[in-house]
Parts: C-alpha cells; sequence; structure tokens
C-alpha cells in the first residue's frame, strides 16, 4: 500500500490510526491506495454522508452523460454528499417517477442534466411544485425562463459559430448542421448560431440560412439521417449537435465513397473523451463539463445551505477542437465570394 501511494509505511499507519501530522494531500492518496487495493476502510476512516443528492440524466449511451455524471459525484463528495444517480428512458421511468422515489428517500437536493427543463414543449409546472416543496435543485443545459432555479449551461450559438468560421476558413461554401429537435433550448440555440454564422460569412439572409438546418433525433443514427439531405444538396462541411451525430454523418458519407475530411468535412459537439480516437479522429466543439460540474454542485451545495444562488442563467464558453475530420474543401482556395453560396 505504501507504494501504491508513494509514502512510506510509517505514514501509512498514522494515516490508518487516524494520527495527525499527515498533510490533506498525503491522507488523500493512502486512501485511495486502499480503494484501488480493495481494502476496507477502518471504520474510523469512514466518510459519514451529509446526506443524497439526487441525479436525474437522459441515459448513459451518449458518452458525454456519464462524463458529466462522473464529475458532479465527484465533486458531491467532495462536500461529504452521497450522489444517487437516477437514468431516464423513453417507454422507462419518466423524469417525475424518478423525482418522485428520491423525494420518497428524503434527498437534500436535485441536479437534473439535460432534463425536461430543456423541452419547450414540457410543463414547466413540475420544477415549480418541486420548489414549493422545499427541495433545492439546479438545471444543466436547457434554460427555461418560466423556472425560477440556478441554470449551468454552454454557450450553445457560440459552439455553432465557431464550427461555422472554421469551416469557412478551410473554404467551405456550402455548409450544414444536423442538430436535435427544434423543441429542445440547445437545439434551437445551436440553429440560431448556426444561422447567425452563415449571415455573417456569407450575407445569407436568416429564412434561406435556416435552410441549411436539419432538425433530426440525437444520436448516430439521426445524423445519418440529416446527413443523406445534407450530401444530397452537396455540402462539403456539416456541423453537427452531438460527437454521436457527427459519427452518423461520418458513416453516411462514407457509405456514399465519400472521404473524410478529403471530400466531406465534420464537426461535432460535446469532446467526450474516446472521441479522440475515432477514425478519422473528430474535430468538434468542447463542451466545458468540468466547469459547468463544478458549477452546478457549488450552487445546489448554497442552496442546500440556506444562502439562495441568483436565479438566472450561469454560461460557459465552448472550445474548438481542431482534429482530423475537418480539411479545405476539394479543389477550393481560401476566397468565398458570397454570390457561389447555395441552399443545402
Amino acid at each position: 500500500m505504501a507504494a501504491q501511494a508513494r509514502v512510506s509505511e510509517a505514514t501509512v499507519s498514522r494515516v490508518l490510526n487516524g494520527r495527525t501530522g499527515v498533510a490533506a494531500t498525503t491522507r488523500q492518496r493512502v486512501l485511495a491506495a486502499l480503494d484501488v487495493l480493495g481494502h476496507e476502510r477502518p471504520v474510523r476512516l469512514r466518510r459519514r454522508s451529509a446526506g443524497l443528492v439526487g441525479l436525474v440524466i437522459p441515459e448513459l449511451t451518449n458518452p458525454i452523460f456519464p462524463a458529466f455524471a462522473q464529475l458532479i459525484e465527484q465533486a458531491l463528495a467532495g462536500h461529504g454528499y452521497t450522489p444517487v444517480l437516477c437514468t431516464k428512458q423513453p417507454g422507462g421511468t419518466t423524469e417525475d417517477e424518478l423525482v418522485e422515489q428520491l423525494e420518497e428517500r428524503g434527498v437534500t437536493g436535485i441536479v437534473f442534466l439535460s432534463g425536461l427543463h430543456a423541452d419547450t414543449g414540457a410543463d414547466p409546472a413540475r420544477y415549480r411544485r418541486l420548489a414549493e416543496r422545499g427541495v433545492p435543485f439546479v438545471l444543466i443545459n436547457g434554460y427555461n425562463e418560466h423556472v425560477c432555479a440556478p441554470f449551468i449551461s454552454p454557450d450553445d450559438r457560440a459552439a455553432a459559430r465557431m464550427a461555422v468560421r472554421h469551416l469557412v476558413e478551410l473554404g467551405h461554401e456550402r455548409i450544414g448542421l444536423a442538430v436535435g429537435p427544434a423543441r429542445y433550448v440547445p437545439s434551437r440555440r445551436k440553429a440560431e448560431g448556426f444561422v447567425a454564422a452563415l449571415e455573417e460569412a456569407f450575407g445569407v439572409p436568416g429564412e434561406r440560412a435556416g435552410e441549411f438546418v436539419r432538425h433530426t433525433l440525437f444520436g448516430v443514427e439521426g445524423g445519418h439521417a440529416a446527413a443523406v439531405g445534407l450530401l444530397n444538396a452537396g455540402c462539403t462541411g456539416i456541423v453537427c449537435g452531438s460527437d454521436l451525430m457527427a459519427l452518423g454523418v461520418v458513416r453516411a458519407a462514407r457509405e456514399r465513397g465519400l472521404a473524410v475530411p478529403g471530400q466531406v468535412s465534420v464537426v461535432g459537439f460535446d469532446d467526450s473523451k474516446l472521441i479522440a480516437f475515432t477514425d478519422p479522429p473528430l474535430t468538434t466543439v468542447r463542451q466545458p463539463v468540468q466547469a459547468m460540474a463544478t458549477a452546478a454542485v457549488g450552487a445546489l451545495i448554497e442552496e442546500i445551505r440556506g444562502n439562495p444562488v441568483e436565479r438566472t442563467e450561469f454560461v460557459f464558453q465552448p472550445e474548438l477542437v481542431v482534429r482530423g475530420s475537418t480539411g479545405p474543401v476539394p479543389g477550393s482556395g481560401p476566397v468565398r465570394p458570397a454570390g457561389r453560396v447555395g441552399p443545402c
């Protein structure tokens, strides 16, 4: 254990026996070594939970959601709270049912990630009722002006704009957007940023620029379906609402014998850990997951402690990560005359 923790056996002994004179970081290394090696912690070293906190997420198939969950759980544990992970899927347990179950278990608070608050077709009254029952909560990804709570979001409009600008700099003129259903706030905002970027780059009127947008299902299949229409229209650059959708676009391009990025450039959104290892490595807009998770937990802890956080949306800036799925438009230089742009 001493070797695993990179400390002396005497230091391990002091930690296990609860003695003073050990730095907090060193103590944490010894405890981590205990966990890694599968040893049970002595009773005196077991942390008492300050309470349960629910984490409600859509599903686990999209890698970005487990990434969020892990960081949120780590942040909660750092404050002494025990996370309770709840996933919802169409046809399975609903968000309302999960909230009811969490309340029955006496949770101290709830974090909602990409929940019904992001769906403009859903009734926001459920969150008002939750607040009336005295349950603190924080909402990530998707702002709703009818809900009085702290919101944590990436700048979806800026994400779409930086993706378009990247493709424009590479000489692409026919650029499309594959994004989720329009009723979801993040999808709507990405579409708005995309249209604004086309107007800025080429002077395309907003109504015409909207023809470049394909609202589809989330996931690989949705990206594949959107790509069919965009590729038929001759788009050489496609911006996507998620990395999974981008992988669907890549698959659709290859089914047509088109090289990525030789003939079609693709930009994703999220930058979950495995995306750098796809073929080709995916250019994407990185969602600031670490900062958002930390802020969400921090806001919730303040709410739990009776220190209300401002009822507003805290917006975090994304980052373009250029890899191998984008390249210069085939046979085109850097000049991009607006007159050559056509609808996708």
